[in-house]
């Protein structure tokens, strides 16, 4: 007899991510939200490839060995982290200076001593960038269940590079790394009952 209960396995049809840069009186949400509202202060980064968004928790461990047991008898905690990582289709604003890690400035020229945009827009890749802290929200829902995750300060750890071609359209894949904030690397939030 199987001991399984297939109606408590889980897809991502849909979803999105959210970012907003640190400070400024940022308030993180505290409730799953809708599954269609951005959060308050966030911004969407819009339609991510069809892999979607994948989460990966991971602690590093250092065993212990004692004399008395050829198996280990403690584990000490060596590192904990929390990493995202997706692939996203849009060229917009946002997008492009999360990916870059630098801000759009519209060029401007000098006509009789007047400055007058010229239409075009440049983006300056540093040999010294500036690192940016930014909080992150992912929601997704599996028919009526709600999900979302919550990292308060994350920063971009590697970026995928972007391929120009006929056929195939640009993409920007980033890695994202959560970091602490008061011994809390995030949170998940859902609407689904856990306590069975």
């Amino acid at each position: 007899m199987p001991s399984g209960n297939a109606d408590k396995i889980r897809f991502a049809p849909d979803g999105m991510i959210y970012l907003a840069p640190v400070g400024g009186g940022l308030v993180l949400p505290t409730d799953v939200g809708d599954g269609v509202t951005a959060p308050a202060g966030f911004k969407a980064l819009g339609y991510v490839s069809e892999n979607g968004v994948t989460m990966t928790p991971s602690i590093q461990t250092t065993p212990l060995p004692a004399w008395q047991s050829a198996a280990p008898v403690l584990y000490n905690v060596d590192s904990a982290a929390f990493q995202l990582q997706a692939t996203l289709l849009e060229a917009s604003k946002l997008v492009t200076e999360t990916f870059f890690g630098a801000e759009w400035q519209e060029v401007v020229e000098d006509v009789a001593g007047t400055p007058t945009p010229t239409g075009e827009y440049r983006l300056n890749l540093s040999s010294l960038p500036e690192l940016k802290e930014f909080a992150i929200v992912v929601d997704w829902k599996h028919k009526t269940h709600l999900w979302r995750t919550v990292v308060s300060r994350s920063m971009v750890a590697e970026r995928g590079a972007i391929t120009l071609q006929r056929t195939q359209s640009q993409q920007f894949e980033l890695t994202i790394d959560a970091m602490d904030s008061d011994g809390s690397l995030g949170y998940v939030l859902t609407t689904e009952d856990m306590s069975a």
